[in-house]
């Protein structure tokens, strides 16, 4: 049985532990209302935006604009993948990661060559371990995120697709659905994905459709459109997974505060049955020496 000062070093231990935990889970907490805020005011427009532009580009020739073009071969894809800089928050960057490095496989058995742009250490050291060529990698910049970086990262892309570096550019990064569910995902950023031409009417959609007209002609808008429209994805999902790394990190020193405390209960049980039992043998002694002086 382990002594009374052991026992209670460890409930000392314990008790810091939980205090560091319950105040970063206060300022998770704190930061996540201003992120949720922001993606939730953000999501919207970067859905419309995608509305609007594979509407768009459903009405001009696939070959009207490079971002629109499907290139003839496949050998060179880059994918951008967006993770936190900083650890504990549960397994929401082992998530994202693996799905990163899932596609990154996909891709290398079609007969790709794969490369990484990271935004994130947790994403850049993974990629790197895992022997994938780094394109570009921004490091601390998850807790300052703005759409000058969203637009860093976005020429880098389009421009590579442009001058045929990048035969597809996939994005990866972590959604923010609800305080408990933030799944990664990953999506084809470049080329532009039309909706199917053969898509099933659903009952929603089989009242009259609008017929939009165009000013200036469809093709100077693509011209226009389509890199802000990579910029605004980009920005969205840097959003999306800022978010998504508040809640993990707020769930994660939630348990590991309700962990501490259930600790510090049985190691308190623990140090009363040690005292008790200490209590009990120095009795038994007193007793026992007193009984040999009567005898």
């Amino acid at each position: 049985m382990p002594s009374l000062k052991d026992v209670q070093m460890k409930i000392v231990g314990i008790g810091k532990t939980k205090q560091i935990t319950k105040a970063m889970n206060m300022v998770a907490s704190a930061k996540l209302r201003g992120a949720q805020n922001r993606i939730e005011c953000f999501r919207p427009y970067a859905a419309k935006y995608h509305e609007v532009l594979a509407e768009l580009s459903r009405k001009v020739e696939g070959n009207a604009h490079p971002l629109l073009t499907e290139h003839e071969e496949k050998k060179n894809c880059a994918i951008v993948m967006i993770t936190s800089d900083r650890g504990l928050c549960g397994s929401f960057n082992g998530n994202i990661i693996a799905r990163g490095l899932r596609l990154a496989k996909e891709k290398t058995q079609a007969g790709m060559t794969v490369s990484f742009t990271c935004v994130g250490k947790k994403g850049r050291d993974a990629a790197r371990a895992a022997g994938y060529a780094m394109l570009t990698s921004y490091a601390d910049r998850m807790g300052s995120i703005d759409f000058p970086l969203a637009s860093a990262v976005a020429l880098e892309v389009i421009n590579g697709f442009e001058t045929l570096a990048f035969d597809e550019v996939w994005l990866v990064y972590g959604e923010f659905i609800s305080m408990g569910q933030q799944p990664p995902r990953g999506f084809c950023l470049l080329p532009l994905q039309t909706p199917d031409e053969g898509k099933t009417e659903t009952p929603e959609s089989s009242g009259p459709q609008c017929e939009y007209l165009y000013e200036p002609q469809e093709e100077q808008l693509l011209a226009e459109l389509l890199p802000r429209y990579v910029k605004v994805q980009i920005y969205r999902g840097l959003l999306d997974t800022s978010a998504s790394e508040h809640a993990a990190r707020m769930a994660a020193m939630d348990n590991a505060t309700r962990n501490c405390n259930e600790l510090i209960t049985a190691l308190t049980l623990l140090y009363n049955k040690t005292r008790q039992a200490s209590i009990t043998s120095e009795l038994i002694d007193i007793v026992g020496g007193a009984e040999a002086l009567n005898g």
